[in-house]
């Protein structure tokens, strides 16, 4: 038996006739009659019986009915639910996060989930490089990293670029609100992340370029250790702007730093390219380039 014949038999219990069942059907009565002979042989039992001008079910009608009604509405969940993945109502987003950015991603999966409330999530936190290597192996299919890194096999959606700050204690005196590389050059440094990584080689890179050598004291890739450590007065350090929206309440100054030439970490989406996105990763993307437009900074309190 299949769904079809399922649906005629719940057509002639429902109109006890043949002839009615057939109307409901848009069907002639000869091929409801012989679905049933057909139904009832494969069953090796009686279905119905005929009892005046109607027909009565029997027991074992009674249960093939029972369970008939629930395939056909098992069925229809399912196409509904397939319907829904296919345009991006229902799905999983499998997403990548790179560790120092995005600090507004709450607010943006709220605002997303406000849009698609039966979607689920699947998000992996990690440095760009190492996330760049998920999208590739498709276990994400898409990614938030910082820029620049080699994207020939990626797509990408660029949306802002994240300035930097020198982070001091409040122990400490404090310098002016921005600063340049050049001013901080001789104070002892801690550096976030791990060397040849991420933010920490974006840093050294942007001193490389200005010939000067930092005054470093090590690397640390324990964020709420690094901000205790600074606001110790054990070092400064230099950070993304994402950092301190994520890390608050610490006893530091936090000045921007300014200059030519201009340190500032680019932050992309990024998917595969020439590979079918899920509807559900493209409503994404189609939603991020309506946001990113708008106001993402949010004041420092320094």
């Amino acid at each position: 038996m299949d769904i079809r014949q399922l649906r005629y038999f719940i057509a002639i219990v429902e109109e006890r006739s043949i002839s009615a069942a057939a109307r409901r059907l848009f069907l002639s009565q000869p091929p409801i009659s012989q679905l049933l002979k057909a139904m009832e042989s494969e069953l090796g039992t009686t279905l119905v019986e005929r009892s005046g001008k109607y027909l009565e079910v029997t027991e074992a009608g009674k249960a093939l009915y029972k369970y008939a009604l629930q395939m056909d509405q098992l069925m229809e969940e399912a196409k509904t639910e397939v319907k829904q993945v296919g345009n991006g109502v229902n799905g999983n987003l499998a997403i990548g996060v790179n560790t120092f950015s995005v600090a507004e991603l709450p607010e943006i999966l709220l605002h997303f989930q406000r849009q698609y409330p039966k979607v689920t999530y699947k998000i992996q936190q990690n440095e760009s490089a190492y996330l760049c290597q998920l999208v590739r192996e498709r276990e994400v299919e898409l990614a938030f990293i910082r820029l620049p890194l080699g994207l020939d096999e990626f797509s990408v959606l660029h949306l802002y670029a994240e300035p930097f700050y020198l982070i001091t204690s409040k122990k400490q005196k404090r310098f002016e609100d921005e600063v340049s590389l050049a001013d901080v050059q001789n104070q002892p440094l801690l550096l976030p992340s791990t060397q040849g990584l991420g933010v920490h080689y974006l840093i050294l890179e942007a001193f490389s370029r200005l010939h000067l050598r930092p005054n470093l004291v090590g690397e640390c890739s324990d964020i709420a250790l690094l901000m205790d450590l600074v606001s110790s007065g054990f070092s400064a350090s230099i950070v993304p702007e994402t950092l301190l929206k994520r890390y608050k309440g610490y006893a530091i100054h936090a000045h921007k730093i300014t200059g030519e030439p201009l340190m500032a970490a680019p932050v992309g989406l990024i998917w595969l390219k020439n590979h079918l996105l899920s509807k559900t990763a493209q409503n994404f993307i189609e939603f991020m380039q309506k946001e990113r437009n708008d106001a993402m900074t949010i004041p420092i309190d320094t």
